[in-house]
């Protein structure tokens, strides 16, 4: 079987908060340490790489991971408090929109990976909680080079966001959605048209091919078809998602944010996964 994967994270705390049902009693910076240690999973692009992709967690999310693809050839930001090569000058209403709608202080769009489409869903609250977050981490400097891109950037990615509200935990299936789509499991797990554009008639159905110095690794089905999650188990899927490992044991290669999604809790991970029981089946759409 090809390996798994969504986007790009990494960590490891919070294993012992209760479910998103306590999420009210959280403070903004324990939810936002708790959703950029889990689903969320910044760090898994904004983290400083070694010669073998390995995560340098002593640089913080200071940036300059490079995506090489031919629509572009990007770096992850420095997104630490460092005034002159981070977002220390920014205000939270600066990045709120740069988050939620791609657009910087200086009116730029961000250009991809930065999965805005998903992002536009993140709710107020957990917005400001990833901010609150943000502020709290150490300022690293580390100057960025500036991303190019072969494609055109869309004049933006829709109207403004406001007034977000995440459906209530106790609706499990909504709650679910609301998972993947703040932690862009789409964004790899959706085959792509030959412009780059998600085959939303295909959700799910996997088959986006990621280089690396991993190699090569394959996103799969995450649908209920027999090519995807079908015959899986729930504790399976827990399992890959939060080990990195298929139903015999075997590993998984990045860029699925493993070393991250191990600390998702176990209400967050029911409810995602029956989200993911809810797709339409699709047959898997990798190449052979």
């Amino acid at each position: 079987m090809k390996p798994f994967l969504p986007t790009l994270a990494l960590g490891a705390l919070l294993t012992t908060l209760a479910g998103p049902s306590l999420a009210q009693k959280q403070t903004p910076l324990e939810r936002g340490k708790y959703l950029m240690d889990s689903i969320v999973a910044c760090g898994n692009c904004h983290l400083q790489r070694g010669a073998q992709g390995e995560p340098l967690f002593d640089k913080g999310l200071s940036g300059g991971m490079v995506f090489d693809e031919p629509p572009f050839k990007a770096y992850a930001a420095n997104i630490t408090p460092d005034a002159a090569t981070g977002i220390g000058k920014w205000t939270d209403a600066q990045l709120a929109k740069a988050i939620r709608e791609g657009v910087r202080p200086d009116k730029s769009i961000i250009g991809p990976p930065m999965p805005i489409e998903f992002y536009r869903h993140l709710s107020d609250a957990d917005l400001a909680a990833i901010i609150a977050y943000l502020r709290a981490q150490p300022a690293v400097a580390n100057a960025v080079p500036k991303s190019k891109y072969n494609i055109p950037s869309p004049p933006s990615y829709g109207p403004a966001v406001k007034n977000v509200k995440a459906p209530p935990a106790t609706d499990k299936l909504k709650y679910g959605e609301y998972l993947a789509q703040i932690g862009h499991c789409m964004e790899c797990h959706t085959p792509r048209d030959d412009k780059g554009a998600p085959k939303t008639k295909q959700l799910g159905a996997g088959g986006m091919a990621f280089k690396g110095p991993w190699g090569e690794s394959v996103s799969r089905n995450l649908t209920p078809h027999e090519s995807g999650l079908k015959n899986w188990t729930d504790a399976q899927i827990a399992k890959a998602i939060r080990e990195g490992v298929d139903r015999d044991g075997k590993p998984y290669k990045p860029p699925m944010a493993f070393a991250f999604y191990k600390n998702i809790n176990d209400a967050d991970m029911a409810a995602l996964i029956a989200y993911l029981r809810s797709l339409k089946p699709q047959a898997w759409a990798a190449k052979s």
